[in-house]
């Protein structure tokens, strides 16, 4: 079983599978209090057309030149999400609904395509529906690692700005902070986030790498700051051991299993976090309780 460590391939894979899940974990931090989980959901729908288009103008699995196709795809959906709302009655979570299902219908249409050329089938394009982290290769590994890195370092550098960005935007307009710049920088990082994740977890379960860290999170602390370390330790953490778990069968899906280990991270959280936790509640319950019979004895007494 710890012979697969031993593979240096393995190492790689595990390290950026980590490193995805600790910039995920973050990023999902900042999607959690802009009230936009579901946008994580709507743009990684709506990266799969853009995978598919990218490699039918070139012929070639190359990660990068497929991350620049998802990334244009995704953008494209956050734009069209952005215009409908603004130009329509139509409220925001409808029109993600509205792009990531059309979207996503399109790019399993142009997927079925490919499948039916001489050699689509071997394209190896359907591991970015469910993510297969072991069908990558060393320069793909790298690609992923550095832009992931490049997220954890604006996120990192730019700490106090994101603060103030989504808690106090009507200050951050008074120092003279731009929000519309903020957006885009917040749109950039999600989208690269995304992109970059689609090949290992895929494009139907990276949002919950995004979402399921950063609610777990929150059962623990109140604090921005230590919101984004414990949510980025929990995504490192999924990311690392569902790609060992699915590296011991032959050819099980990562995906899956980083979101089940994300799962009972989460299921920890929900019971035993100091904040708001299920037993955590039930004792404060019974402290409150047994306060009030206390106060209520003592009042009894004086009368």
């Amino acid at each position: 079983m710890w012979s697969i460590l031993a593979s240096s391939t393995t190492q790689w894979v595990l390290a950026s599978t980590m490193i995805l899940g600790i910039a995920a974990g973050m990023v999902g931090c900042l999607a959690y209090w802009k009230k936009q989980s579901l946008m994580s959901d709507a743009l990684a729908h709506a990266a799969l057309p853009g995978v598919i288009i990218a490699f039918l103008l070139l012929q070639e699995k190359n990660l990068l030149i497929l991350i620049i196709g998802a990334a244009i795809s995704a953008l494209m959906g956050a734009f069209l999400i952005q215009l409908i709302q603004s130009t329509t009655r139509i409220t925001e979570d409808t029109a993600m609904g509205m792009i990531l299902s059309i979207f996503f219908g399109a790019g399993l249409m142009l997927l079925t395509l490919v499948n039916r050329t001489a050699g689509g089938n071997q394209s190896g394009l359907d591991n970015f529906i469910f993510g297969q982290a072991a069908a990558m290769v060393k320069s793909d590994v790298i690609t992923m690692l550095m832009l992931a890195v490049i997220v954890i370092i604006v996120l990192f550098l730019g700490f106090k700005e994101w603060k103030i960005y989504l808690f106090d935007p009507q200050f951050a307009k008074g120092i003279g902070l731009s929000i519309r710049g903020m957006n885009f920088l917040y749109t950039g990082v999600l989208v690269t986030t995304i992109v970059i994740g689609i090949q290992a977890v895929g494009v139907i379960l990276i949002a919950a790498l995004l979402i399921i860290p950063s609610v777990s999170a929150r059962y623990w602390t109140q604090s921005f700051k230590w919101m984004l370390i414990i949510s980025a330790c929990i995504g490192g953490l999924s990311g690392a051991i569902g790609t060992y778990i699915s590296a011991l069968g032959s050819g099980w899906p990562t995906g899956p299993f980083i979101v089940l280990v994300a799962g009972v991270f989460f299921t920890i959280s929900l019971i035993f976090g100091k904040e708001k936790g299920i037993v955590s509640n039930y004792i404060q319950f019974k402290i409150q309780r047994k306060q009030l019979v206390n106060k209520q004895i003592s009042l009894d007494h004086k009368g």
